[in-house]
Protein backbone atom coordinates (compact mmCIF):
# COMPACT_ATOMS: atom_id res chain seq x y z
CA UNK A 1 0.00 0.00 0.00
CA UNK A 2 1.90 3.54 -0.62
CA UNK A 3 1.62 6.36 1.56
CA UNK A 4 -1.12 8.21 -0.49
CA UNK A 5 -3.57 4.95 -0.05
CA UNK A 6 -3.20 5.28 3.76
CA UNK A 7 -3.40 8.99 3.79
CA UNK A 8 -6.73 8.38 1.71
CA UNK A 9 -7.83 5.58 4.15
CA UNK A 10 -7.17 7.73 7.29
CA UNK A 11 -8.87 10.24 5.70
CA UNK A 12 -11.80 8.03 4.89
CA UNK A 13 -12.07 6.71 8.85
CA UNK A 14 -11.82 9.98 9.90
CA UNK A 15 -14.85 11.48 8.05
CA UNK A 16 -16.81 8.57 9.75
CA UNK A 17 -15.59 9.75 12.96
CA UNK A 18 -16.36 13.08 12.71
CA UNK A 19 -19.85 11.92 11.07
CA UNK A 20 -20.62 9.78 14.44
CA UNK A 21 -19.28 12.48 16.87
CA UNK A 22 -21.78 14.60 15.40
CA UNK A 23 -24.60 12.08 15.39
CA UNK A 24 -23.35 11.18 18.92
CA UNK A 25 -23.52 14.95 19.93
CA UNK A 26 -27.35 15.02 18.86
CA UNK A 27 -27.86 12.20 21.41
CA UNK A 28 -25.56 13.46 24.56
CA UNK A 29 -25.93 17.31 23.91
CA UNK A 30 -23.29 20.31 24.48
CA UNK A 31 -21.62 18.61 27.31
CA UNK A 32 -18.01 19.04 28.47
CA UNK A 33 -17.06 15.33 27.64
CA UNK A 34 -18.88 16.02 24.28
CA UNK A 35 -16.58 19.20 23.57
CA UNK A 36 -13.81 17.14 24.44
CA UNK A 37 -14.27 14.67 21.84
CA UNK A 38 -14.94 17.38 19.13
CA UNK A 39 -11.97 19.17 20.00
CA UNK A 40 -10.18 15.88 19.94
CA UNK A 41 -11.73 14.83 16.94
CA UNK A 42 -11.09 18.73 15.28
CA UNK A 43 -7.17 18.32 15.89
CA UNK A 44 -7.49 14.68 14.00
CA UNK A 45 -8.59 16.82 10.96
CA UNK A 46 -6.05 19.72 11.38
CA UNK A 47 -3.07 17.00 12.13
CA UNK A 48 -4.22 15.03 9.01
CA UNK A 49 -4.58 17.77 6.67
CA UNK A 50 -0.66 19.12 8.00
CA UNK A 51 0.76 15.47 7.35
CA UNK A 52 -0.79 15.91 3.66
CA UNK A 53 0.66 18.43 2.38
CA UNK A 54 4.06 17.78 3.91
CA UNK A 55 4.26 14.32 2.70
CA UNK A 56 4.26 15.28 -1.38
CA UNK A 57 7.40 18.04 -0.29
CA UNK A 58 9.12 15.08 1.33
CA UNK A 59 8.35 12.22 -1.03
CA UNK A 60 8.38 14.96 -4.06
CA UNK A 61 12.32 16.01 -2.69
CA UNK A 62 14.09 12.98 -3.31
CA UNK A 63 16.01 12.43 -6.51
CA UNK A 64 17.53 9.12 -7.48
CA UNK A 65 20.78 9.88 -9.38
CA UNK A 66 22.21 7.39 -11.58
CA UNK A 67 25.99 7.41 -11.30
CA UNK A 68 27.43 4.93 -14.30
CA UNK A 69 30.82 3.50 -13.46
CA UNK A 70 33.13 3.16 -16.21
CA UNK A 71 34.13 -0.22 -17.04
CA UNK A 72 38.02 0.41 -17.44
CA UNK A 73 40.44 -0.59 -15.22
CA UNK A 74 41.78 2.45 -12.60
CA UNK A 75 44.53 3.90 -12.60
CA UNK A 76 47.05 2.18 -10.32
CA UNK A 77 48.44 5.50 -8.88
CA UNK A 78 45.21 5.34 -7.26
CA UNK A 79 45.97 3.12 -4.90
CA UNK A 80 49.65 3.69 -4.94
CA UNK A 81 50.57 3.84 -0.45
CA UNK A 82 47.59 2.21 0.48
CA UNK A 83 47.44 -0.40 2.33
CA UNK A 84 45.12 -3.23 1.86
CA UNK A 85 42.80 -3.63 4.50
CA UNK A 86 42.92 -6.23 7.31
CA UNK A 87 46.60 -7.22 5.95
CA UNK A 88 48.38 -3.75 6.74
CA UNK A 89 51.42 -2.38 5.03
CA UNK A 90 53.35 -4.58 2.53
CA UNK A 91 56.07 -3.67 4.17
CA UNK A 92 55.44 -5.01 7.55
CA UNK A 93 54.11 -8.70 8.89
CA UNK A 94 50.58 -9.23 9.42
CA UNK A 95 49.67 -10.25 13.35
Amino acid sequence: MSIQDDLTSVQRRLDDLMRCVARLREHTGDSLDMRRVRTDADHLRESLSLLQAAVPAAAGGRTVEMVTVPDAPYDRGLWADAEDEGLGSPYRHAP
